[in-house]
């Protein structure tokens, strides 16, 4: 193992997160930033979250994420895999990691699905270490003209993560076609594309497959809707707070769901619940807000320190540049 990127900051503390900002090339202002986290009162033995950027900021710029602020080139193979060495030998440097529930996140800057790479990555991972609980898991808006991708993601997680060792999750955020447009505004499948990608995807003894709702408030999440088109026993509901970031509060977007009052989620939870279908209430640890660990919040503080924001963001490429086949 060998690692190349230039570690700038550290931040957190070990008993919750860490998030981690690098630089990508030494002598030019091209950030990136990954997370290691706990899930108390679990100690790390039970469980270890790994959170990896798979492109260097994110094109889809979602009004609820600070990741936005470089355009979002694709990493490599070798920088993905660099995150997470770097996280594992500070904490197993021999490479045995005997956690019961080692989860690797491909989801923090950039939409996995827009980097090919990633999938080497996927078939790289179980080679690396000693780790027979590895649990990667897939975060994604679900980009369209990404079907190359998704058919190669169904190979690798039959082949290599087969009995529910692989976690795949779309962000939907809205049934209302305008509102979810306006919270992700990228090209991307519609809902019934994701639903008919999702039966071929779920196998016998896989985990269901998760739909995400961050809630803004006032934006529609409609179960009956949602029941139309994904069956309960290969889809599960998880539902979220949108975090604080800055463009949040730019968008002026306020939580339907709060952490201090869960309570105020029970009417959404039960919708989907009398539909047929297992939900998560997935609020988290409050301390990661005080902490600023939500997406792109540490990667875009560095950037307005150094004025890398404005040069990043000027140098755009077409998309099809960007994030080949």
């Amino acid at each position: 193992m060998h690692e190349q990127l230039e570690i700038i900051s550290r931040s957190g503390n070990d008993d919750l997160a860490i998030v981690y900002v690098a630089r990508m090339e030494r002598g030019r202002e091209r950030y990136i930033e990954f997370v290691e986290s706990l899930q108390p009162p679990l100690p790390r033995e039970k469980k270890w979250v790994l959170i990896v950027s798979t492109l260097e900021g994110c094109p889809v710029k979602c009004p609820i994420c600070d990741a936005n602020s470089q355009p979002g080139r694709p990493l490599s193979g070798r920088q993905i895999i660099d995150q997470i060495d770097h996280m594992v030998s500070r904490r197993y440097p021999g490479g045995d990691i005997p956690v019961e529930k080692f989860k690797v996140q491909f989801a923090r800057m950039g939409d996995p699905a827009l980097n090919p790479a990633v999938i080497e990555v996927l078939e790289t991972l179980p080679s690396l270490y000693d780790a027979p609980m590895l649990i990667p898991c897939i975060s994604t808006i679900a980009p369209a003209s990404r079907a190359r991708f998704f058919e190669r993601l169904i190979g690798v997680k039959n082949d290599l993560y087969r009995g529910g060792r692989f976690q795949l999750q779309f962000s939907i955020h809205s049934t209302d076609k305008r509102q979810r447009d306006y919270l992700i505004p990228f090209p991307k499948m519609a809902l019934r594309e994701i639903s008919a990608y999702g039966e071929r995807f779920f196998a016998a003894g896989d985990r269901k497959i998760t739909l995400n709702f961050a809630t803004p408030r006032g934006f529609e999440i409609d179960a009956g809707k949602i029941r139309k088109l994904y069956d309960p026993e290969k889809f599960l509901i998880k539902i979220t707070p949108v975090n604080p970031t800055r463009n949040q509060t730019a968008h002026r977007l306020e939580s339907l769901v709060v952490g201090e009052r869960p309570e105020e989620a029970a009417p959404l939870v039960s919708s989907f619940e009398e539909a047929g279908f297992e939900v998560i209430l997935s609020i988290g640890e409050l301390g990661e807000n005080a902490i600023g660990s939500n997406c792109g919040q540490f990667v875009t503080d560095h950037s307005r320190e150094t004025g890398a924001n404005e040069r990043a963001c000027g140098n755009h490429l077409p998309v099809r540049a960007l994030y080949p086949l």
